[in-house]
């Protein structure tokens, strides 16, 4: 040897050493993260209906025939799971048949949402008679199974005045300290034999505030509206676009949970100031 340093040659570039995939592989490796984000996108996909199907639904309350407990303009999820499903239960009416799986009676005072026996649409209103029960009101009291449900006069309760929250007929507007409109309701609380109570609306003598007895008859329900003068309800013969008449209980969708949104119905697009103002904060959270 002659002593000189023999020489090694360049060195290689730091990815070829590592034995780094060509730049092709950049692409599969963007081709991956892309079928990753489609794949996480499905599954969240089929989690949504899952939830939608078989847990909850939303809902808007649209009238006053459920006021005080609900106003228009309420946001409110119905649970699905205590009453078990038909297909009225599922989206879009998919075909599960006749009758309901996991079948549960609801409980009285119990707030549904359920299909109209006529025109399809979703009902919510209050249950008050069960199979069997016997049912009749006396000068705006119900009676039920022979036995006067205790009524409480409240005095009246006031609600704010707003464009999904209008003065209905029964109510009188007065001024707030602020300056508000506000709509005075003569109320009352309704208390059922199981102790559970709830606040009505009565506005004194209407030609509704009677009905003679009359039995559940089995797999129905008897429904009222809190708004007692104000609702179409089981008093009623169903007939399409008004009242329900006595509810088959395979319509039933689900009982009327938590209220999640809730707007006074003020807010204009051109406004955005009034889109925070619009809300009711009081009553987001609020569990029926």
């Amino acid at each position: 040897m002659d002593g000189k340093p023999q020489s090694l040659g360049p060195a290689p570039p730091p990815a070829a050493a590592a034995g780094a995939r060509p730049a092709a592989g950049s692409a599969e490796a963007g081709a991956g993260g892309w079928t990753g984000f489609f794949w996480f996108l499905a599954k969240l996909i089929a989690l949504v209906l899952a939830l939608r199907t078989l847990v909850v639904a939303p809902f808007v309350i649209p009238s006053e025939s459920m006021v005080p407990q609900l106003l228009g303009g309420d946001y409110l999820l119905a649970a699905k799971w205590p009453y078990g499903y038909s297909r009225h239960s599922l989206p879009f009416d998919l075909p599960l048949g006749e009758g309901r799986l996991i079948a549960r009676s609801p409980a009285r005072g119990d707030i549904v949402i359920f299909r109209h026996p006529i025109d399809g649409r979703d009902y919510v209103k209050r249950v008050i008679g069960l199979p069997g029960d016997r049912v009749a009101l006396v000068g705006g009291v119900v009676v039920l199974n022979g036995q006067r449900l205790a009524q409480q006069p409240l005095g009246g309760i006031t609600i704010p005045v707003s464009p999904n929250s209008p003065c209905a007929w029964g109510g009188r507007v007065i001024a707030a300290r602020d300056g508000r409109a506000l709509c005075r309701y003569a109320a009352a609380r309704e208390t059922l034999p199981s102790g559970r109570a709830y606040t009505v609306l009565d506005f004194g003598p209407t030609f509704a505030d009677n009905l003679a007895p009359l039995t559940v008859p089995p797999g129905a329900l008897f429904v009222l509206g809190d708004n007692r003068d104000n609702s179409r309800d089981s008093r009623f013969s169903a007939a399409a676009g008004d009242a329900v008449g006595l509810v088959p209980q395979d319509l039933l969708v689900g009982r009327a949970w938590v209220i999640v949104w809730s707007s006074d119905g003020s807010a204009t697009w051109s406004n955005p100031a009034s889109w925070l103002a619009a809300v009711r904060w009081e009553r987001i959270g609020a569990v029926l």
